[in-house]
C-alpha cells in the first residue's frame, strides 16, 4: 500500500490518544494520531516522524501521523494499514489461490476481517498489526484487549465447526526475530491465542517492508507461544 502527500516532522507530545503535537515545516501541527494503542516506546519527544495531509478542507486536523523512526527502524503506526495490506496480499494469492474474498465478515458471534474460500474450504482470517518491539522481538498487544481475545475464541469455534480459520500477526516493520503473546500486559489474550492454536486456527505472523510512503507484507516471521 502507498501514501500521498507525505511530509516529515518531528514528534513533541501527545496530549491524548487521538493526537499528537508535531513539527512540520517550522510549523507545529495538531495531528490526528491513527493508533490508540499506547505506542510509548514509539512516541517520544524529539523522534522523527512522517505525516500524511489529508486533502479534505473540511477536517480539523490537516496532518495523519502515519510512522515513526525508532532507532534505526522505520515503523508504521497507522492501525488500519495491515487490512489494506493484508488485502493486496490475499488478491495477490500470498496465501494460494482464494475465491470470494471478502472483508468484513459475520460468523456466529465475531465479525472477522476477511473470509474467503480456499481449496474448497470456507475461511475466516483475523488481521492484527503490531508495533511493539524490543532487542527484534515483537509481542502483542500493547495494551489490554477483550475485543481481541474474543476474536480469538470465535476463530476457535470456527476451526472446531470444520472452516479454515487463521489470525495473520502484521508486524509493521521489518527485520525481526519472532514474535510472542505480550503476557505481561494480557494475560488473557495470550491463553486465548494458545487455546486457538490447539483448537486447529493457524498462528501467522509477517513483517512488512516500510519506507516513508509505503508498507508491503514481507516474509514469514516465527510465531513463540
Amino acid at each position: 500500500m502507498e501514501y500521498a502527500n507525505m511530509y516529515p516532522g518531528i514528534f513533541l507530545s501527545r496530549p491524548n490518544r487521538f493526537i499528537a503535537h508535531v513539527e512540520i515545516q517550522g510549523q507545529t501541527e495538531i495531528v490526528h494520531v491513527k493508533n490508540t494503542g499506547r505506542c510509548r516506546e514509539l512516541l517520544i519527544p524529539g523522534v522523527r516522524v512522517y505525516c500524511q495531509r489529508s486533502q479534505n478542507p473540511a477536517r480539523k486536523t490537516k496532518y495523519d501521523l502515519i510512522a515513526v523512526e525508532k532507532g534505526s527502524r522505520l515503523i508504521n503506526m497507522d492501525s488500519q494499514a495491515p487490512n489494506l495490506a493484508v488485502g493486496q496480499w490475499l488478491k495477490s494469492d500470498g496465501l494460494g489461490p482464494v475465491e470470494q474474498l471478502r472483508a468484513e465478515t459475520v460468523h456466529g458471534e465475531s465479525r472477522f476481517d476477511f473470509s474467503f474460500v480456499k481449496d474448497g474450504r470456507q475461511c475466516f482470517l483475523e488481521v492484527k498489526g503490531v508495533t511493539l518491539e524490543n532487542d527484534g522481538i515483537c509481542a502483542f498487544p500493547d495494551a489490554p484487549t477483550q475485543r481481541g481475545a474474543k476474536h480469538l475464541r470465535g476463530l476457535a469455534q470456527a476451526a472446531k465447526e470444520g472452516f479454515g480459520a487463521y489470525v495473520l500477526f502484521v508486524i509493521q516493520m521489518q527485520d525481526v526475530l519472532f514474535l510472542r503473546p505480550n503476557d505481561a500486559t494480557d494475560p488473557e489474550f495470550g491463553i486465548a491465542l494458545r487455546e486457538a492454536a490447539a483448537a486447529g486456527v493457524n498462528i501467522l505472523a509477517m513483517d512488512c517492508t516500510v519506507t516513508e510512503n509505503t508498507m508491503v507484507l514481507r516474509q514469514s516471521v516465527p510465531v513463540e507461544l
